[in-house]
């Protein structure tokens, strides 16, 4: 993405003021036209950024399982003694 001062770029000259260094001076009508394409390239890289998150978003499941059963349970099925971390604090 371009800077601001590159939609610019050529179109910057320099004045004097009275009293005053100088300073970069823009026509109105070249800042009109350094907005509108700024505006442009905007909506360029909108309308990419859009199209990329669809396709991101297309490409993962988001559906939800049919069945609670489908779901992976959070402990196994199998029963396995459950043994103290301490075994010295038990007793």
């Amino acid at each position: 993405m371009k800077s601001a001062a590159e939609y610019l770029e050529g179109r910057v000259f320099e004045a004097r003021r009275p009293r005053r260094n100088l300073q970069a001076v823009v026509a109105h009508a070249d800042a009109v036209q350094a907005i509108e394409q700024a505006l442009a390239d905007a909506e360029k890289y909108r309308y990419l950024l859009m199209r990329a998150l669809r396709h991101h978003d297309a490409a993962q499941p988001t559906a939800a399982p049919a069945r609670l059963a489908d779901i992976r349970p959070a402990f196994p099925a199998t029963e396995a003694p459950v043994l103290p971390l301490y075994p010295a604090l038990a007793a």
